[in-house]
Formats: C-alpha cells, structure tokens, sequence
C-alpha cells in the first residue's frame, strides 16, 4: 500500500474495464479520488464506484472520446470540478484489430493511431498544461505494450501507435522533468482482459500466447495496476521516461529459453 495516494486525484481514461478497471479499483483501495473515463457506453461504472468507495476512496465517471479534444479537456474539467485538482492522468484508452497489412485502411488506420496515440497526446497536454497553470508536480502514466518493441504483423498500426507512445513519454518527461513533472509508461504483455477473451478461449490460441512467456502464465489486470500505483507513487520520485514492462519475460527472447537458437 501506498499512504500518500491517498486523497490524490488520479483520471484514468478507458477506466471502466479491463485495464481501466482493475487500475481505477486498485487506486480506490489506496483511498485516492478516481475519475473514470468511459467511451460510449456506462458499463461498470456505478459498480466500480461502489467498490472504490467500499475500499474508502471516492469516484465519479465521466463520458469522453479521448480522440477529441473537447471532450479530453472536459474529462480534466470534470476532475477539478468534481474533486478540487488532478495529480495523476493515466492515458489508459486504447483498441487494436487484425489486418494484414496491404488490406488495412486508411480509415482503420487512423482509428488506431487516433485513439492510442494522439489520444494519449491529448491526455498528456491537457493534463501537464492543468499541472504548470497549477504548479503540481504530478504524475502522468501512458499506457504502451510490448508492441513498441516487438515487431506484430497484420498490427502494425497498432504497433505504430505503442512504438509512438514510447518516445513521446520520453520527450515529455525530458521537456517537463524541470517542473517536477514524471511522466513513465507501462508496456503490458498478454494479460487476461477482455480485448484478450475471444483468443484465449481457444485452447490452442491461448497454448502458443503462453509459450511466448518465460513465466508461462497470462498476466492479470491486478498486475498492471500493482505497476501503476508504484509509479505513481512517491516511492517512484525519481522515476520519469521509464517503460516499465510487465510482460512475464516476453521481450526477453523467449525463443531462446534453454539453450536454443
């Protein structure tokens, strides 16, 4: 546990499932205010509220496109209306879908990069330019994957959007680590979420994601929440620019394992 996330105000956009969800239930046992972003549809909001405010937090959710700039900045305005600030914005939203390449569209194209990349854009400016008005020293979490490293075909936008993802955290935290501002991000591997369901249902699909992981399991949404609060954390005040992966050795080369290769 973390004693000083508690009271903090954190947004978390996509934060009414998978990901989203075990974060915003992960912060609101730490007792700090936590502001849900959903897309269109208010799916588990009020029963993830129920279970921030059981664990002793407070939280409110908010609808919002993060590919729109008005409703980015609404979901800030929400947070401070609601909860008097905002200490820490994760850009959790994000959507992938398989296509090979020569057959993906312009249109699915930018449906990608618009919503893992320039909406994470958005949640860091509206964010950090809410923290220099407001002299905080907070903290911005973007959500990435191991895709900004390893090469997926029939994904590359998305793969685009992760690899974009990584060097624009790093730019933002060298350009705003003088005002006290850290900005990291968390690169998951394959975790049991919903956008993960349908493949994991088959027994096969799910054997060969699994032979890709040294620990040899599917990671859980509290795993990635567990990475979140610590960066979040003051037990992180010397963390910015950082990918942390949580990935069960994925990027590690697992074709290697035990002399092979």
């Amino acid at each position: 546990m973390y004693p000083n996330l508690e009271g903090k105000v954190v947004v978390i956009t996509g934060g009414n499932s998978g990901l989203g969800k075990a974060m915003a239930e992960r912060f609101g046992a730490e007792k700090a205010k936590v502001v849900i972003n959903y897309f269109k549809e208010d799916v588990n909001t009020n029963s993830i509220i129920d279970s921030i405010e059981k664990a002793g937090g407070q939280a409110t959710s908010v609808q919002g496109d993060v590919t729109k700039e008005e409703d980015v900045k609404n979901i800030i305005d929400h947070a401070v209306k609601t909860f008097g600030t905002l200490d820490i914005m994760i850009n959790n939203a994000g959507i992938e879908n398989e296509v090979p390449s020569e057959n993906l569209t312009l249109e699915d194209w930018n449906r990608v990069i618009g919503t893992n990349l320039t909406g994470q854009f958005l949640g860091c400016r509206e964010a950090i330019s809410y923290m220099l008005d407001n002299g905080i020293k907070g903290s911005i979490i973007n959500m990435s994957s191991v895709h900004q490293e390893i090469p997926w075909p029939h994904f590359v936008h998305y793969a685009a959007s992760k690899g974009g993802v990584k060097l624009m955290t790093e730019t933002l935290a060298l350009e705003f680590a003088p005002k006290g501002i850290r900005v990291n991000c968390i690169a998951p591997g394959a975790i049991d979420t919903p956008i993960n369901a349908e493949k994991l249902k088959d027994p096969e699909k799910k054997k060969g994601v699994i032979e890709l992981i040294p620990m040899g399991y599917i990671g859980k949404p509290e795993e990635i929440a567990a990475c979140a609060v610590w960066l979040a954390s003051s037990e992180a005040s010397y963390v910015t620019g950082l990918t942390l992966f949580a990935d069960g050795g994925m990027t590690q080369y697992p074709g290697f394992q035990a002399g092979k290769g």
